[in-house]
């Protein structure tokens, strides 16, 4: 027999077998969800770890030498898809996972008041620009501030950062979110292009101190390293532009966007210092009041889970099983020895799929809160 021969054989019995796999599979299933009805009427949690652990061990030990880690990985797997499917039949009479969505305060961009960190010139600002071209403006101190002018209602937005496509997350934005109780109702992307900015006539050898934000900073860390500069971090890199302008005084410079220089009177010593060219950063909107319909594709969620092994596995596991897409995963910590996750999944909750998807995987966890479904702003 050939090479093809034997392999087309050996498929066709592969073949036979999943498919007395399947079978057995969907009777299991069966079983499994009569057994949490059994469970539910006589209110009794649906995990049951110690009986996991015997069926594991029992499974292994009928598996033989030689698949005894594969045998337990099937094993778990199977058990975890067992426990999904039940809390999935229990997560329909759930109630809604996400407060109705108010009407947008205004036409998007106009006749609202919009609140960033920082001084005119800084990226939040030229982000809040690009999604609110014609809203008023409001700069205030620290990112708590933006909220703060949210939740009071001084501002009916606020535009933060949250990720940077070099450095990561931005992990007080998640805090905040929290911390305040805002909802995401928008996002977008700004290319950053970090410059080198100083009072007309410095030379590059005169500089001796330059301010910056740490994020730039840490962006910029290639053309920073060797160079014997006394760095100082700003509150953001408008600010920094703003110091080294009232400095002027031949040796002071700043880290930051040509609109700050143009704000400041500085001129672009250096352009494009940071250490990737694709050097972007994601900015959200955040209000108190979700909006969101049938255009936006983008839900954020944040729990926790249990602090044992799969538990992090069986949260997620309901969106593998749909085959929505997670563009962001992030953990912060809430506690010693516990932690909150934040997702960004590529979906939309008024979907029935997408919401049965969110059910499930808040059955699975000890917190669950949606904070938000949005759409992204085009680039």
């Amino acid at each position: 027999m050939g090479t093809k021969e034997e392999l087309s054989a050996l498929r066709k019995r592969i073949d036979g077998i999943d498919e007395k796999l399947i079978s057995l599979f969907v009777k299991r299933m069966e079983v499994s969800l009569r057994a949490a009805e059994v469970k539910l009427g006589n209110n009794m949690p649906i995990q049951d770890a110690m009986r996991e652990q015997e069926v594991v061990d029992r499974a292994v030990a009928l598996g033989g030498n030689g698949l005894q880690g594969e045998t337990m990985l099937l094993m778990r797997a199977i058990i975890a898809l067992s426990r999904e499917y039940q809390r999935g039949r229990v997560a329909r009479s759930s109630g809604p996972l996400l407060p109705p969505a108010r009407e947008p305060a205004g036409e998007r961009g106009k006749n609202v008041v919009c609140a960033f960190q920082g001084v005119p010139g800084a990226w939040s600002e030229q982000a809040l620009m690009k999604l609110f071209p014609n809203a008023k403006r409001e700069a205030v101190e620290f990112f708590d501030d933006v909220f703060l002018a949210v939740r009071e209602k001084r501002a009916d937005y606020g535009v933060v950062p949250i990720e940077n496509s070099q450095t990561g997350a931005i992990g007080e934005t998640y805090d905040l979110l929290r911390k305040h109780g805002c909802f995401i109702v928008g996002r977008t992307w700004l290319d950053i292009r970090q410059c080198l900015l100083a009072p007309p006539g410095t030379g590059l050898s005169d500089v001796r101190r330059v301010f910056s934000h740490p994020e730039g900073f840490r962006q910029c860390s290639r053309f920073l390293h060797g160079r014997a500069w006394d760095l100082t971090a700003c509150r953001n890199t408008a600010v920094a532009a703003e110091t080294a302008a009232k400095a002027n005084d031949g040796r002071t410079a700043a880290i930051g966007s040509r609109r700050a220089a143009e704000l400041n009177g500085l001129a672009v010593l250096v352009p494009d210092v940071m250490d990737s060219t694709g050097n972007r950063t994601s900015f959200v909107v955040i209000a108190t009041e979700p909006e969101y319909n049938e255009t936006c594709g983008l839900v954020s969620i944040t729990f926790s889970t249990e602090h044992r092994a799969g538990a992090l596995c069986e949260a997620l596991m309901s969106f593998m099983a749909q085959g929505i897409n997670l563009t962001r995963i992030e953990s912060r910590p809430a506690s010693p020895g516990k932690y909150r996750f934040f997702v960004e999944a590529e979906a939309n909750i008024l979907d029935p799929i997408a919401l049965q998807t969110l059910r499930q995987a808040a059955a699975a966890c000890e917190y669950f809160e949606v904070i938000g479904c949005y759409r992204e702003q085009a680039q």
